[in-house]
Parts: structure tokens; sequence; C-alpha cells
């Protein structure tokens, strides 16, 4: 038995150390850093600038559709505008026709019309059926006849060629038509030409306005 202690398997004492050391992790003496205060405010700071864009984006959204629907409402409009309106030209040259065929009419002594021949006869009915038959063609297509006798003169659809002294009547009242006037839907095609009454009271206020569009 040997006399010397058995020093091959003891710890190192400097290894221990050393490798505790090396494994060991440092301990800062700084404190840990506290959230910042800054990140709720940029987060506030975005959300307010997103409900922004939002209200904008929205309001854009609601004029677009606004002025969506009145470009509808005025299409709609032009339509039944280009309809109603789009023989107004024509309707009134054909009234012309008609003012002639009257004219001719009229220019036939009552006596030649009673003791006419038969030939007479007919070509003077012919007339008058082709100028009843122009009419009432322009009625369907909205062209309607003016008869304002009686009624208070209204410069939206009558025209004043003279007047008539009459104190039974109330001042501006039509006592008399020299050419029919005709409307083509609410529209004055051509105004009535009348005679009107001087003299008499004044008429009563109209109850209300012509629309402007009267007024052709």
């Amino acid at each position: 038995m040997s006399d010397h202690p058995n020093h091959e398997h003891a710890p190192d004492t400097e290894t221990a150390r050393s490798g505790y050391a090396e494994h060991s992790a440092p301990v800062s003496d700084q404190p840990a850093e506290a959230p910042s205060d800054d990140a709720p405010q940029a987060d506030f700071e975005a959300f307010m600038r997103l409900a922004k864009e939002n209200e904008e984006l929205k309001d854009k959204a609601l004029r677009l559709a606004a002025e969506m629907e009145n470009l509808r409402r005025r299409t709609a409009r032009d339509v039944h505008d280009a309809r109603a309106y789009a023989i107004a030209n024509f309707a009134r040259d054909m009234l012309t026709v008609s003012d002639n065929l009257q004219r001719a009419l009229a220019a036939v002594p009552a006596e030649a019309k009673e003791k006419g021949d038969a030939g007479f006869s007919a070509l003077l009915e012919g007339v008058e059926m082709t100028e009843r038959g122009m009419l009432s063609t322009l009625e369907r297509h909205g062209v309607k006849k003016i008869e304002p006798e009686g009624e208070r003169f209204d410069p939206n659809f009558h025209q004043a060629m003279f007047e008539v002294p009459n104190p039974d009547l109330p001042a501006n009242t039509v006592v008399q038509v020299v050419q029919t006037g005709y409307v083509i839907g609410e529209r004055m095609l051509r105004p009535a030409m009348v005679g009107v009454s001087k003299g008499g009271p004044k008429a009563a206020p109209a109850e209300s306005a012509p629309e402007s569009d009267a007024k052709g």
C-alpha cells in the first residue's frame, strides 16, 4: 500500500472554477427597460388617419351615387322630351297646311256650297276630311287645340291682336279667336291669336302661374 495519497482522480479545483465561470450567464447590473409610451400614441394616430380616409372615401362614394342618380334622371327626362317634342317643327309646318285648307274652305261662298253640283260638293267634303284627318293625326302625337274664348288672356298661350271695348266683361278676357293656337304636350306649339276685352272690371288674379316650360 503506497504512502502517497491518490491524486489522479481528485477534481481539479481551478478547472472546475474556470468551467463554471465560462458557463455561467453574466448578470447585468442595468435595470430592464420599461415599455415605451410612444407605441400607443402612434397606434392612435394611425387609427385616426385611417378613420379620416374612410370618411373621405365614404363621402366620395355618396357624391358619386348622387351624381349618377341625377344623370339618370336627366337622361330619362331628355328621352321623354325627345319622344314628346321631336315632331314639334314638323307639326308646326303641318298646322300651316291646315290653315291653308281652312282658308280655302272659308273662301267658298255659302251660295256656291248650296248650289254646287255633286262633284263640287264632293271636292269640298274631301278637303274638309283631309283637314280633320290631319288634325286628328297630330292630336294622336300630342298636339292639341287651344280653345281660349271666354277665358282670361294668358301671354304664355295667347297673342293679343286687338282690344274690344266691353264693360260687361272683365278686362283681358278673350272674346274672339283670330287664329287657332296649339300645344304639344305641356309646351306651347303656336299661340292663339286673339282679341281681348277692354274697359270692364279687372280680372281676378290667376290661382297659379303657368310653368316656364309652357313658353315653349
